[in-house]
């Protein structure tokens, strides 16, 4: 408030003090000219207000940056001997820690995390994060986002503030005794439903029956875990004709049930929409809710072209980053569906402006996971917090998967009692740490 009357005093031309004439607001916020002659608060001091910092109690004090690397086992999504995440931690004064993920090129968001302060259009991130209350998480972001536009404002640069977005919503839900969830406004829905990825793993150059055996063990023990929401995705199918997965995903339908709303995930396999469309027309009959990036990632306007025309609901947008991204999708291509996750498009303060953006086009947002827990936890929260999230992506523990998925926090494996999962009550993301897998596996 007091911002708003100095510059409207000066704007107005009536009469200034020196220190306000010198940039400095009645409360000790410097400020500078924006290109229209008006002034913005950039700075100030104390970063927290009296009031937050006596309810989080903690400034952030360290933020690390980790590769962990493990060996490739199961479900791994890698081509390598590898399957690799960036964890981030950061600690508050008191000891107390958050955490957060991003399994995009983990050693490049390491280095994006440690890249130090160039000059004022290329900010380093942990400058804008050390000495700040967990509790602004939102302001932080934002901070970082308008000063390091020179080097990157989506891709990679996004991935790796998504993942400190979550280490801060986790550290100041831990502070203040609060799921995330809350911190989000609180609950518009009493919790999240989960759709299983059924993915074997690496199924390529497989005989067709062999995958059908390996999905129906998954299929059988999702039920078993109490999912009723699936997703098959495409990508042991790269060399089978349109007609043949067709078939398949009948017979996928006939093997999961008329009870499980089920989705596919062709994963970008189309270059045509005309092609895409050919096949998603004869799976009408099969009852599929969505098709999830059936074309190339950018090809917005066969997107806006196939969405126009298909019985299934598009899905897309699962690697896009950031709400600028987000809105080309739901304004040019006009998709129905958006796929952006916590850990990948912006931590839980962009995600909760896309799923606003979401309402506003009438459109459904269904956060992507592929990587541990954190992830699915992370989008837990986002669910309980938002009217536009009828599914969740989840990948499955059994009957195989990574070590990541499967050690690296607890508890890996939410309970699910009629395909949903009640909304967390433990503070933070509800999950805690594996150390000593992480010092067994990081890389120097």
């Amino acid at each position: 408030g007091a911002a708003i009357g100095i510059v409207g005093r000066a704007v107005g031309g009536g009469p200034q003090s020196g220190a306000l004439r010198d940039g400095l607001t009645a409360d000790g916020a410097t400020v500078a000219r924006n290109g229209c002659g008006l002034r913005r608060s950039t700075e100030r001091e104390p970063a927290t207000s009296p009031l937050l910092r006596s309810a989080a109690m903690g400034a952030v004090v360290d933020l690390e940056a980790i590769v962990v690397s493990v060996p490739a086992e199961g479900n791994a999504f890698t081509d390598t001997d590898t399957e690799d995440m960036l964890l981030v931690i950061v600690t508050d004064e008191d000891g107390r820690t958050g955490i957060g993920e991003c399994s995009c090129a983990p050693s490049v968001l390491k280095a994006l995390l440690e890249f130090p302060t160039e000059h004022f259009w290329a900010n380093g991130i942990r400058e804008h994060v050390i000495g700040k209350d967990p509790i602004e998480a939102r302001a932080i972001y934002d901070t970082i986002y308008h000063s390091s536009f020179y080097h990157g404002r989506r891709g990679l640069m996004i991935n790796a503030m998504s993942a400190v977005d979550i280490a801060l919503h986790d550290l100041a839900g831990k502070q203040l005794g609060k799921p995330i969830w809350q911190l989000l406004g609180g609950a518009r829905q009493q919790g999240a439903r989960p759709c299983v990825t059924v993915y074997p793993g690496d199924t390529r150059g497989k005989p067709t029956a062999e995958i059908m055996a390996m999905m129906s063990d998954m299929v059988e023990i999702a039920r078993g875990q109490g999912f009723t929401a699936m997703k098959v995705p495409f990508v042991g199918f790269t060399e089978m004709p349109d007609r043949q997965v067709v078939d398949l995903l009948g017979a996928m339908r006939e093997l999961v049930g008329d009870d499980i709303t089920l989705g596919i995930d062709p994963g970008y396999r189309w270059t045509h929409w005309q092609e895409a469309l050919w096949v998603l027309n004869r799976l009408d009959e099969h009852r599929i809710f969505f098709a999830e990036a059936p074309l190339r990632h950018d090809d917005i306007e066969g997107y806006r072209q196939l969405a126009a025309r298909s019985p299934l609901l598009i899905g897309a947008a699962e690697f896009a980053t950031g709400r600028y991204e987000a809105r080309e999708w739901l304004e040019i291509a006009k998709v129905p569906l958006l796929h952006c996750g916590v850990s990948r498009a912006g931590g839980f303060t962009e995600v909760t402006r896309i799923s606003e953006m979401c309402e506003l086009a009438g459109a459904m947002l269904m956060p992507h996971s592929y990587a541990s827990a954190i992830s699915d936890f992370a989008n837990i929260h986002m669910q309980v917090a938002s009217m536009q999230v009828p599914l969740i992506e989840f990948r499955t523990l059994e009957p195989v998967t990574s070590i990541l998925r499967r050690e690296l926090v607890s508890p890996a494996m939410p309970k699910i009692a009629d395909g949903w999962i009640a909304a967390p009550t433990t503070p933070g993301l509800g999950v805690e740490l594996n150390t000593e897998l992480v010092e067994r596996f990081r890389l120097s």
